[in-house]
């Protein structure tokens, strides 16, 4: 991410353009030029976002942004594929764990829903077989 972020930074000062003047003409902020020439992938929290913003970029720059991009693909495999396997089952473990407590009436499963209705149903039973039996015995 340092290279692509170099090699931004020479084209924009080799064509004598200031941060401030790219980020006036690009609507973005000063420090999102100054993080990405300086290859600061944590600044930015959405990767699709940083790599679009590398393309219009380049584009701005007069770069081969296509090239840019793929190399940005690259560092991104790179990157991804050094997670460990525990870290992955730890985020989808937790994730998981973040599912099974939402609770809504929406979600409620069948057969909660069910044992209401015999319930209802059986006491609604008693009424009327009571009621019978009163006016029967009467």
């Amino acid at each position: 991410m340092k290279d692509i972020g170099a090699k931004l930074k020479e084209a924009r000062e080799s064509i004598d353009i200031s941060v401030e003047e790219a980020a006036s003409d690009l609507k973005v902020s000063k420090s999102q030029i100054a993080n990405m020439e300086a290859g600061n992938l944590e600044a930015f929290q959405d990767i699709f976002y940083l790599k679009y913003f590398i393309r219009d970029y380049a584009k701005y720059l007069g770069l081969n942004y296509d090239e840019l991009v793929d190399e940005f693909n690259e560092y991104l495999f790179d990157y991804t594929s050094k997670i460990s396997l525990t870290d992955i089952e730890k985020a989808t473990k937790k994730e998981e764990e973040k599912e099974d407590k939402i609770k809504s009436p929406y979600t409620i499963d069948y057969y909660r829903k069910t044992s209401h209705l015999k319930i209802i149903f059986l006491f609604l039973f008693l009424i009327i077989i009571t009621t019978v039996l009163i006016l029967v015995f009467k």
